[in-house]
């Protein structure tokens, strides 16, 4: 059976990774997940968070190693989906959902970062949404990893970090699943999304291991066979995702 846009089950939308997307930034990506697009930036500070620098002062006195840091902010443009929504920051006030995903950006990306080979600087990754069609956080996990690795090479070339030092262990992206119609299927536009009865979100490094799962029910609960045919196409749609990092990374 073919979905309402003509796809398979377990085809996932169109995916393009247009990478140096801008002119500022150490790593500016712009990545589409069909309809969905998503600009992730990445700038590069040559210092760390007052709280870390402190424990990096306790870590001298204990003779270990200092460490930098990874965060990431989302946020979506006011007329990224059908109607105009307000900016949280005329409301005065970020959204949970913000909060939650912004959270979940810098998680992945802290999981595939060496974070003592980084030494004592900070990456801080913008993945703004300029259209949004369902997969936005996962489109901003898979383009913010292409920003990121930019920013360690670009800090690498201007003597920030060591030549021969493996600041990225692994390459990560993420991709929606979901029970549609009672069939499980993969990489879900917002017409899917919004009546899913299961909807999941999956973060994967490009080894095949697990950063995050996110699932709920929305309606029926699902049994475990539905479970492992999801995570089954998350699988699948991440190698496709890794596969698509490599060949922008190779442009």
């Amino acid at each position: 059976m073919t979905r309402f846009d003509g796809r398979a089950d377990d085809e996932m939308r169109t995916v393009t990774i247009e990478r140096n997307y801008l002119d500022v930034g150490e790593g500016s990506v712009l990545v589409s997940f069909g309809n969905t697009k998503v600009l992730c930036q990445a700038s590069f500070e040559n210092q760390v968070p007052r709280w870390l620098l402190n424990e990096n002062k306790d870590a001298a006195r204990r003779g270990e190693k200092a460490r930098g840091w990874v965060t990431a902010e989302y946020a979506m443009l006011p007329r990224a989906t059908s109607e105009r929504n307000q900016r949280e920051s005329v409301k005065g006030k970020i959204g949970g959902r913000t909060h939650e995903i912004s959270r979940l950006v810098g998680r992945a990306l802290r999981g595939i970062i060496d974070i003592y080979a980084l030494g004592e600087n900070q990456i801080q990754l913008d993945c703004d949404v300029l259209q949004a069609d369902g997969g936005t956080r996962c489109a901003s996990i898979t383009g913010a990893y292409i920003a990121l690795y930019d920013a360690v090479e670009w800090a690498r070339e201007n003597g920030f970090i060591a030549k021969d030092a493996k600041v990225l262990k692994d390459s990560v992206s993420a991709v929606s699943v979901g029970v549609v119609d009672g069939r499980p299927v993969l990489d879900l536009p917002y017409v899917e999304d919004s009546t899913a009865e299961t909807d999941m979100n999956v973060v994967m490094t490009g080894s095949g291991k697990f950063i995050e799962i996110q699932g709920t029910a929305e309606g029926e609960p699902f049994d475990h066979a539905e479970l492992v045919a999801l995570l089954k196409l998350a699988e699948k749609g991440t190698t496709e995702l890794k596969t698509i990092q490599e060949e922008a990374l190779k442009a």
